[in-house]
């Protein structure tokens, strides 16, 4: 429903920002990260207009939005909060704790341990984290070890299309898988019109 932000900052804390736009103030649940990322905007330009990538979740009591300094790192937490028992709250712990580098790495290698460290993350939760996301991590092997998402981008556009015709998400998600692990290449729109002829 909504893509990003672009206004003034108004205020910034590690846990949340407020920017305000067209005269509206909007309240973001932010990571480490991003207060990080941010803060150095600021520093350098005070009068900087901050561009956030949002995400939202509702819930019965509660409509939130959450911000991201890059798209990248809003990929991730949608992964995580993909997972079975990790809400966006926790995801943003652990996107609090980790660098995005440091948690592909961490699921790509299958390091339980680093990840059963972050507050509110046990021993189940990092195992289900690194079995349900490992295939959808790859590693490049380069001189400078490089950690990449696998195109999940792609994945997203198809099944929020697919869904929004009105197809079960549960459903069409396992189709996207089984067409995309045959064809890592595949277009967006290819994949949305093989997967119509699948399902």
């Amino acid at each position: 429903m909504y893509e990003f932000i672009n206004g003034e900052l108004n205020e910034l804390t590690p846990a949340y920002a407020v920017v305000s736009a067209n005269g509206l103030g909007y309240y973001l649940h932010i990571s480490l990260n991003t207060y990080s990322q941010v803060s150095e905007i600021k520093k350098s330009n005070d009068k900087a207009p901050v561009k956030l990538y949002l995400h939202l979740v509702v819930r019965e009591d509660a409509h939130l939005l959450y911000g991201f300094y890059s798209t990248h790192e809003r990929e991730i937490f949608r992964l995580l909060i993909s997972v079975s028992g990790i809400g966006a709250n926790t995801a943003r712990m652990i996107l609090s704790s980790l660098q995005t580098s440091e948690l592909q790495k961490a699921i790509a290698e299958g390091n339980v341990n680093q990840l059963k460290a972050i507050k509110g993350i046990g021993l189940k939760t990092a195992q289900r984290v690194i079995l349900d996301l490992k295939d959808k991590i790859g590693i490049e092997s380069t001189a400078g070890e490089k950690f990449l998402l696998s195109n999940n981008t792609i994945k997203d556009e198809a099944l929020s299309a697919l869904v929004t015709l009105g197809f079960s998400k549960s459903v069409v998600d396992k189709v996207l898988d089984k067409i995309m692990a045959s064809n890592p290449d595949i277009t967006v729109e290819e994949l949305i019109k093989q997967t119509l002829r699948s399902i």
